[in-house]
């Protein structure tokens, strides 16, 4: 069947993620007087953060616990002292500050523009819902997206497959006329996969992948499946 829908992660598919989050700890860091090396702190706080995510979307830590054990977990390998206090303020100025930053990934609007009059576009996303509306109204990509479905609204994540029958009910559309196109290949690929939809890997890291994933490296490439 001819695809109608068009599903999409936000967070490192469309908002730059890495680089806002960069510039909202540089500015808490500052405001706090936390004193590392910037460096060392975004290797170590990735990684970390990324291993916390994935915990997270198995239910096997809470949102307080990612929010604080992704910065704890990072100032203990930093050998940087900060008290439980200081790392739940930390944490709490870094959401408030996130969405004054809106870089987007390279191509986001111009394959928006391209989409926006093809298909009818939704977001789905796992990020918190306090701050994904605020992201996309500022960033200006509100303007193309018909409905967002976040996973605190359905109360499971990506890739359960709730969310993604949750997401067609409301968004009135048949699996056979969807596709996902997100960055991370378990929540977003296989998840969309596993609930009937089609899907489009964003291999913005050139992981390997099985060879029959449609993939893409550069989001203007979408237009080869859209």
């Amino acid at each position: 069947m001819k695809i109608k829908h068009v599903f999409f992660d936000l967070d490192h598919t469309l908002w730059d993620f890495d680089t806002n989050s960069n510039q909202s700890f540089l500015y808490i860091f500052k405001k706090f007087n936390i004193l590392v090396d910037f460096e060392k702190f975004i290797n170590y706080y990735y990684p970390i953060n990324e291993a916390y995510w994935k915990l997270f979307r198995e239910d096997k830590v809470s949102k307080d616990d990612l929010r604080f054990g992704r910065l704890n977990d990072t100032f203990i390998k930093l050998n940087y002292k900060v008290n439980a206090e200081m790392i739940i303020l930390l944490s709490e100025a870094y959401i408030d500050n996130l969405s004054n930053y809106n870089a987007l990934i390279e191509g986001s609007l111009e394959i928006l523009q391209y989409l926006s009059p093809k298909y009818k576009l939704y977001i789905i996303t796992n990020g918190f819902e306090e701050v994904q509306d605020k992201k996309m109204k500022k960033s200006g990509l509100s303007t193309y997206f018909k409905t967002v479905i976040t996973s605190e609204q359905v109360g499971v994540k990506k890739p359960n497959p709730a969310i993604f029958n949750f997401a067609l009910k409301v968004c009135k559309a048949k699996a056979a006329e969807s596709i996902m196109i997100g960055d991370n290949y378990e929540a977003d690929v296989i998840g969309a996969l596993n609930s009937g939809l089609d899907a489009v890997f964003c291999n913005f890291r050139n992981e390997h992948i099985a060879e029959n994933i449609k993939s893409i490296n550069h989001l203007i490439e979408l237009k080869q499946y859209l």
